[in-house]
């Protein structure tokens, strides 16, 4: 029997599907006109909006023609040598020769070919069996793996180019490498050929849709919906652990939360996260939380919230994020518990933070932070890892001008850059998600609160971006002043506990190694599996990622993680038993609002309600 020409494919086999039916019309109809009218308003508002920013300053984006200059240095470099770029081109398609003979064998139905190349099992794009069990779109795969090894030997044969710039071309390679993925487009995703079959192109109708809401919510960009936000409300089912703001000023509030336990540690602890993100990244859901975990082992614990800033906060410097934060903070808990001496976590911006400050007490003798622990910090930003990307002169300058107008970093831009660093995970996988399989997005409490983005102001980001991450002053002696002393993280003398993640793309974990060798007193380093947050957010109850420990210090984070011992499990407890050995007494619980300082309001405080929108 001849087959239908305009009959749909079966992906798995190349067959008519049996559940192919055709679109509901009204449903086609209702579809075209919302699209009609939406996308007018959602132009039409994209444009106003264009208009208005140009108008004012016409501050540009980050420059394309600086990011071709450097792909034109590459070039330059491989012609001095071709004899490279050849052997990648002969092994190429040497590669692809042998995927085309597999496929002919395939067809034919001969057995046990093996692939000429493989994607890494963690790979979710190609998780459909059809990836390999269908010999056109194992081809297909295959075909890309290659093309994007290819890519990326390219990039990596042109010899004595500037480091920078050899990560920017790396990292911007990368991206198209991965935009290009044929998991990606209609026509070369075996599961969205099947969606389609199955619903009568129903699923990109509502992927459409779903595009619509996306750009609305963008008003005219593209802001991907990564989660269902209508399932979440801050004090409600996520950030719920009782306490109270104790105090608050411009930039924080500085909530105390309710004990469970009738002894609590006499150390006090003060948790000061990053303004990057919100703190309840530390506080998602009860059974994730370790605000409420510390809390069960005895920690009277404090937290920072940081204010979500606009342009009445545009002059707020790093050095007042250290005065109005930790210091007040410190004042704060003295006030509320009658301790001076307390211990002190910092994450990532807030472990910066938090060494600056410790550096500045260490100048003044100050000795009130008896212990420090930094999670996921970097205090040597000599090899940042791929945010690095984005830190050069003509893109600082773009972004100053742009912070400067504004007064801030709007949020959405600090997230997309975030979401850059894991495309696949983060941008892709919900392209295909969202718009080519028309599903519904998850309720998931990370990726709300990973959208949940705050703003930066700009004397702040400015000089934390060239201070630190250009200039890498924060590691040298007297390289910054803050509160006019110069800093020396050298003189930090205090048992240190240094928590970093073995994935992480923000902070990577051979950079914060460093700060092993920088500090003065004991220190205990633990990596963690998983990345920047998971890695973290690991409770012992879930008995998820392992952690790793090693007694020692070697100059050489690889030194340290051959001599190290894997162990199952959260770091929690390792770091419970670590903090809790340093001053063991034990006093009375404390009730957040009944010591020298009155409840403001419940937990976890309206500062964390403000929502960041551009």
């Amino acid at each position: 029997m001849a087959k239908d020409a305009n009959s749909p494919q079966d992906p798995q086999g190349g067959r008519p599907g049996p559940d192919f039916r055709l679109p509901d019309p009204q449903l086609v109809s209702r579809t075209m006109a919302d699209v009609a009218e939406r996308g007018h308003r959602i132009v039409s508002d994209f444009l106003n909006r264009q208009h208005m920013a140009t108008g004012e300053s016409g501050a540009p984006g980050p420059s394309a023609m600086h990011l071709g200059t450097a792909f034109l240095e590459m070039a330059t470099r491989l012609a001095t040598n071709p004899t490279r770029l050849v052997q990648a081109q002969m092994g190429f398609w040497q590669d692809y020769l042998t995927l085309w003979q597999n496929t002919a064998r395939r067809m034919w139905g001969m057995e046990d070919v093996q692939p000429v190349i493989a994607e890494d099992s963690k790979d979710r794009r190609f998780k459909d069996e059809a990836w390999r069990e269908n010999e056109v779109f194992d081809f297909i795969k295959q075909s890309y793996l290659l093309s994007a090894r290819y890519f990326t030997n390219v990039v990596q044969a042109a010899d004595d180019l500037d480091p920078k710039t050899a990560q920017k071309v790396d990292f911007y390679t990368r991206q198209f490498v991965d935009a290009m993925s044929p998991s990606n487009f209609l026509m070369t995703n075996p599961e969205v050929l099947r969606k389609t079959a199955e619903t009568g192109g129903e699923n990109l109708l509502r992927g459409l849709q779903n595009l619509l809401s996306d750009l609305e919510r963008g008003k005219g960009k593209l802001k991907i919906r990564m989660t269902d936000e209508t399932k979440f409300t801050i004090g409600e089912n996520i950030a719920v652990s009782p306490g109270k703001v104790v105090y608050q000023n411009d930039l924080m509030q500085l909530i105390q939360y309710s004990p469970t336990t009738e002894k609590v540690l006499k150390r006090p602890l003060l948790i000061i996260p990053p303004w990057i993100n919100k703190f309840y990244i530390l506080d998602l859901r009860p059974k994730n939380s370790f605000v409420r975990w510390a809390v069960a082992q005895g920690h009277t614990v404090f937290i920072v919230s940081w204010v979500n800033p606009d342009e009445r906060l545009a002059e707020k410097s790093f050095e007042d994020y250290m005065l109005e934060g930790p210091y007040a903070a410190l004042d704060a808990i003295e006030k509320a518990t009658g301790e001076k001496a307390i211990n002190a976590i910092g994450y990532c911006l807030g472990g910066t933070l938090l060494s600056a400050t410790l550096a500045r007490m260490a100048a003044k003798r100050d000795a009130r932070i008896k212990s420090a622990t930094f999670f996921t910090t970097m205090v040597d930003f000599e090899e940042a890892g791929e945010l690095g990307v984005f830190i050069d002169e003509e893109q600082l300058k773009s972004l100053e001008e742009r912070m400067q107008k504004r007064g801030y970093l709007e949020g959405r831009e600090m997230a997309t850059t975030f979401n850059m660093l894991r495309a696949n995970d983060l941008i892709w996988s919900f392209v295909v998600q969202n718009y080519l399989l028309g599903q519904e997005v998850f309720p998931f409490d990370l990726l709300y609160w990973n959208d949940d983005s705050t703003r930066m102001p700009a004397a702040m980001h400015s000089f934390y971006l060239r201070r630190m991450y250009q200039q890498n002053d924060l590691v040298k002696p007297g390289g910054v002043t803050l509160g006019g002393t110069p800093l020396d993280l050298r003189k930090i003398k205090l048992p240190t506990y240094i928590l970093s993640t073995r994935e992480d793309h923000i902070a990577p974990w051979k950079s914060t190694y460093r700060a092993t060798q920088i500090y003065g007193g004991p220190v205990r380093f633990v990596l963690a599996a998983s990345g920047h947050i998971a890695g973290v957010a690991n409770p012992p109850e879930s008995g998820k990622y392992s952690h790793w420990v090693n007694n020692s210090q070697p100059p050489s984070p690889d030194e340290w993680f051959a001599h190290a011992t894997e162990l199952a499990g959260s770091w929690w407890p390792d770091w419970h038993r670590w903090v809790a050995a340093l001053d063991k007494t034990q006093v009375p619980a404390r009730i957040p609002g009944e010591g020298g300082l009155p409840a403001l309001e419940d937990a976890p405080g309206s500062y964390v309600k403000v929502m960041a929108t551009d």
